[in-house]
């Protein structure tokens, strides 16, 4: 894992870092703000996807509570939740932000800002989804998957405690993993249309810690660091 990286990547950061059980989190964000601010410092630049989180399976489990909701009704509620979180993201990073929210990930974003943020798009997969077509439109070869775990696992660590650790793993192997189909919640490392994708296109996908920001910087900076890492 000691490859160069480029300067640009695409961040999916988990609306689970944005959001959690207790509300938005201010401290990660104050933490964050000050990471990325440093990283622009040294030339780098970042197109962010930003989830919906806890926001977003607060108001799906609202709708599921009064009455049956269609998947794609379901889909829509968190496309509005990821966008909220990325309007509180940009509004956080002031003018060095581009100024619009992107909603289409297929559109190439010529943009002298060093940041550029994007939320969810259309029914039918995540933002991590999302995260796959704006680097393919953008030229850039590297996603970087923030979420609240340290590693991908072969089955779910908090069911089976056998559950194997995966630092390196092909997208081959991955996708028997995490399976072909995406639904609205669903909790799975990687989203399986994104992964698909991703193998398809030759992308190299970072699973990280998105709280632990040293070692966010060491996987920028090309040197080792703690994590999944497909391709």
């Amino acid at each position: 894992m000691n490859k160069k990286k480029p300067e640009t990547f695409v961040l999916s950061v988990g609306g689970s870092l944005i959001v959690t059980k207790d509300g938005i989190d201010i401290k990660f964000l104050k933490s964050f703000r000050a990471f990325i601010l440093k990283q622009i410092k040294s030339g780098r630049k970042f197109f962010m996807v930003v989830g919906g989180g806890q926001t977003a399976r607060t108001y799906m489990q609202a709708a599921l509570a009064i009455t049956s909701v269609p998947a794609q009704e379901r889909d829509w509620v968190g496309i509005r939740s990821t966008r909220l979180n990325a309007q509180l993201l940009k509004a956080v990073f002031g003018r060095q932000a581009h100024p619009e929210i992107i909603t289409n990930p297929s559109d190439q974003i010529n943009t002298k800002k060093p940041l550029v943020f994007a939320a969810g798009y259309q029914p039918g997969h995540s933002t991590d989804y999302d995260a796959i077509l704006l680097a393919k439109a953008n030229g850039i070869k590297s996603v970087v998957n923030l979420s609240n775990i340290d590693y991908a696992y072969d089955c779910d660590p908090n069911k089976y405690p056998d559950a194997k650790r995966l630092e390196t793993i092909t997208w081959l192997d991955f996708r028997k993993i995490v399976g072909n189909r995406w639904q609205p919640g669903l909790n799975v490392p990687f989203d399986p249309v994104a992964s698909r994708e991703a193998a398809r296109l030759g992308l190299e996908v970072a699973i990280i810690n998105g709280r632990k920001l040293a070692n966010l910087e060491a996987y920028l900076e090309g040197r080792n660091f703690h994590g999944t890492l497909i391709s």
